[in-house]
């Protein structure tokens, strides 16, 4: 069973991100994305298929899913920790459920990232140590000690 969701922390990590909050009605909400001049979101509190409480996000205005995209972007980073689900059955397209994330959601991600990075990082380490050896035969040859070895 996951946690409870509670729409004002969601929000509050939104509007750290740069979204704006749209505040929008629950009818104006389910009326859909378009009819909006502002890009921006709005939330409202509803319950998943296991009766834990979760918030429903909206992407509202002429780019919404660019919103969609910034606002899923943002809620998925490591340090907020959320579960963003798009394709749920309750949510229209513009509208996305989030949730805390589990534990192994969250080792699933760190594990993925890794992998994803795993070439960059195998490349900079060779460049520093590449880096790191010009760098000890410069000070060799600098010291006079280059007929030495």
């Amino acid at each position: 069973m996951t946690r409870t969701t509670r729409s004002h922390t969601i929000r509050g990590h939104l509007v750290d991100g740069g979204l704006v909050d749209l505040g929008l009605t629950e009818a104006q909400q389910q009326a859909g994305p378009d009819g909006h001049d502002t890009d921006g979101f709005s939330l409202r509190q509803t319950r998943d298929k296991e009766g834990t409480l979760v918030v429903t996000a909206g992407a509202y205005g002429p780019n919404w899913i660019r919103t969609l995209a910034e606002l899923c972007g943002r809620l998925e980073q490591p340090f907020v920790k959320c579960t963003v689900i798009t394709d749920a059955s309750a949510c229209g397209d513009h509208e996305a459920l989030v949730r805390w994330a589990t534990s192994s959601e969250l080792q699933e991600r760190k594990a993925a990232k890794a992998k994803r990075q795993a070439p960059l990082v195998a490349v900079l380490r060779r460049v520093e140590a590449e880096q790191r050896a010009a760098d000890e035969r410069k000070a060799i040859e600098d010291a006079g000690q280059s007929g030495l070895f």
